[in-house]
């Protein structure tokens, strides 16, 4: 009876162990799984209007007196389907959790920069979430207009290419070698210019000499791609990016407005101005800014005024970067209390100067790819006319 008794209860026993290594399994495989899901959010972009709309409702919220966990919570059931509502549910539970709202969006780089970032973790130490936010969404939209124009104005240039190559292309593989024959029958030498454009139609209908050239341009760009990771790299393409003409003021006073306006939203919210220059130095991805601002916080650390450490700083490869009227209004700002003020200030003067670098730019882009289209078009084009005006005596020989 009593080994009777035994074998139900090995067999309970065996039975709760397979449940406890199924359910260890099953846990397992779930936690594989917000591996996994974790690892593609990390890596996940969204829409930058979806990014400002949830910036915009976030701060209307904050500004209304809604908890931040509820608010996001309340943001969850209006968005739609997609990363960003996956990402803010997370965001939602780590706030709930305990997690500063700062430290969650950490986990997201693609998403929230360090500029966005940076901010966030000031306004919690401010406690002005609410208009940090909102100062945040405008230049947001400002940025993404500003992005918007750009390409508006290479998309014209654009189909000209395509249009270009479209072109170039037919008469290439389709009127040339009817020319050819021609000559080739007649014996008669094609015009020098239409010979080299032979060759290269030659070259680009060789199967074997594509697939080298392509594979040397592949070789190439996945070289560069890491070079210019590399600091040397990073240096090289940042001093061109500020030394570059017409194209270089842009990019300057792109980082001096938000650089001052970075500046006034966050000293006008109480943020330390230490505080400001590190979040200052972490929006600038260029390398020489960085340099900068690094520099003006080690001065700042010894004693000196901003404007004094800027003043110091601000020439760097050979280039301007902080203009000097704009250190002797920080100066000005300094000496009258009013920094926050004066930063505002500075940063919608360099705003509309910035509208016009970008018309100056837009106003240059299409003339000069007009003109680079036109000289291939029209060199292609005399090299197909040559053999026509030719071919009535090459026929009569």
């Amino acid at each position: 009876m009593a080994g009777l008794a035994t074998k139900p209860v090995e067999e309970t026993n065996k039975l709760s162990i397979t449940d406890s290594r199924l359910s260890r399994i099953e846990s397992g495989v779930e936690n594989r799984k917000s591996e996994v899901g974790r690892r593609q959010l990390y890596t996940a972009k969204v829409k930058q209007a979806d990014l400002i709309l949830f910036t915009t409702q976030l701060a209307v919220m904050l500004d209304s007196g809604v908890v931040l966990s509820d608010a996001l919570d309340a943001i969850v059931e209006q968005a739609e389907q997609g990363v960003l509502r996956t990402i803010i549910i997370d965001v939602a539970e780590a706030v709930r959790g305990g997690e500063n709202f700062s430290i969650a969006l950490i986990a997201y780089p693609k998403v929230f920069n360090s500029m966005f970032v940076s901010m966030v973790k000031a306004s919690e130490a401010s406690g002005r979430m609410a208009e940090m936010l909102s100062v945040l969404s405008g230049y947001l939209a400002f940025e993404a207009e500003t992005r918007q124009r750009i390409k508006g104005a290479l998309t014209y240039p654009f189909i000209m290419a395509l249009m270009a190559v479209a072109a170039t292309g037919t008469l290439m593989f389709f009127v040339l070698p009817r020319f050819m024959k021609i000559y080739e029958a007649k014996g008669a030498a094609l015009p020098k210019l239409t010979q080299i454009l032979v060759g290269f139609s030659s070259i680009l209908g060789d199967f074997k000499a594509m697939t080298t050239i392509l594979t040397v341009l592949i070789l190439v760009s996945v070289a560069l791609y890491y070079w210019v990771g590399t600091l040397t790299g990073r240096r090289v393409i940042d001093y061109v990016k500020i030394r570059c003409p017409v194209l270089g003021t842009m990019f300057i006073d792109t980082v001096v407005t938000r650089s001052m306006r970075i500046m006034a939203t966050m000293i006008n919210t109480g943020v330390s101005l230490l505080d400001a220059i590190k979040v200052i130095q972490d929006s600038c991805e260029n390398y020489y800014f960085q340099r900068l601002w690094a520099g003006v916080d080690k001065k700042i650390r010894d004693g000196y005024q901003l404007s004094e450490s800027i003043g110091l700083h601000s020439s760097m490869a050979s280039c301007q970067l902080i203009a000097p009227g704009i250190v002797q209004m920080l100066r000005a700002g300094e000496q009258g209390g009013k920094l926050g003020q004066v930063s505002d200030k500075i940063s919608i003067f360099y705003e509309k100067k910035l509208e016009g670098s970008i018309k100056n730019v837009m106003a240059l882009i299409e003339p000069v790819m007009i003109t680079i289209l036109g000289s291939i078009i029209g060199t292609i084009a005399i090299a197909l006319l040559l053999p026509v005006f030719k071919i009535s005596s090459v026929i009569a020989n």
